[in-house]
């Protein structure tokens, strides 16, 4: 009984604490969304997860954001699906695995200013590995750390209770 009430109590502590270790990225970092900025090198500084958030600033009216496929993404055009967020502070929650593209369809920013985002979405930091495990990188290992500490802690403190 005891080990059920843990298991339990275990899944329910998994999942509140991953989605507190999810990042929020602010596209470009201090620079933001804007033309002429090298957003393939900024995506390969970083690691995205499930469950992390994409924050797109940009002066509202000026820019725009659309997601997109790896057919408009290649020919700079919104698909026939996107709708443009517009809001100057756009927040894109990466709910999946996969490949994931952004654009910007004011004027010819994409094609000529490089406002265009690929990147890489990886399961949600706690989730098991799949199959070959890819290399682990520094930051991956200390999210990874920071959340089995916390299970850790967790299971610590409901055992003691259950005592």
């Amino acid at each position: 009984m005891a080990s059920t009430s843990l298991l339990v109590a275990f899944a329910i502590i998994s999942a509140i604490v991953a989605p507190a270790l999810a990042t929020d990225f602010v596209v470009g970092d201090e620079n933001g969304w804007t033309t002429n900025f090298d957003y393939k090198t900024w995506a390969a500084s970083k690691e995205f997860h499930v469950g992390d958030r994409l924050i797109f600033k940009y002066t509202s009216g000026v820019h725009n954001v659309h997601r997109a496929d790896l057919a408009s993404f290649q020919e700079c055009k919104q698909s026939s699906t996107s709708v443009a967020l517009t809001t100057g502070n756009d927040v894109i929650t990466l709910a999946s695995e996969g490949k994931k593209w952004y654009l910007c369809t004011k004027a010819t920013h994409c094609a000529t200013g490089n406002m265009k985002l690929a990147i890489t979405v990886l399961p949600q930091v706690g989730s098991p590995a799949p199959e070959p495990a890819p290399a682990v990188s520094t930051a991956f290992g200390i999210r990874a750390s920071m959340y089995l500490a916390c299970i850790t802690a967790a299971f610590g403190t409901l055992s003691m209770l259950m005592v």
